[in-house]
């Protein structure tokens, strides 16, 4: 994460998740079973970042649904589709440009 008040504006106002720990400059926050961890870094350019986490759900449609009905942004690369190897999925972007993946088994 470049700036932690955007990190957790974004998780925990956007996407539901609450803090676990703030300890300076690593954030952890949990939402159901999910549990991510940042860590600072300042010079991290979004335009190459790569990172990437894939999160799996039991619920995808309602999950994608209020995501949608809370005007986050789906990636429009990657809406809800599903794909050939037997997962239901859809992506959006953290602020750092972080890919977040959503998926359900099918």
């Amino acid at each position: 994460m470049r700036d932690k008040n955007a990190t957790k504006a974004f998780y925990i106002n956007k996407l539901g998740f609450a803090e676990i720990s703030d300890y300076g400059d690593y954030l952890l926050i949990k939402k159901d079973n999910i549990e991510i961890h940042f860590f600072e870094f300042k010079e991290l350019d979004p335009k190459e970042n790569y990172g990437q986490v894939y999160i799996r759900t039991n619920d995808i449609d309602n999950l994608y649904q209020s995501l949608l009905d809370n005007n986050i942004n789906i990636h429009s690369n990657a809406p809800l589709q599903t794909k050939p190897w037997g997962q239901k999925e859809f992506a959006l972007l953290d602020p750092d440009s972080n890919l977040l993946t959503f998926g359900q088994s099918v």
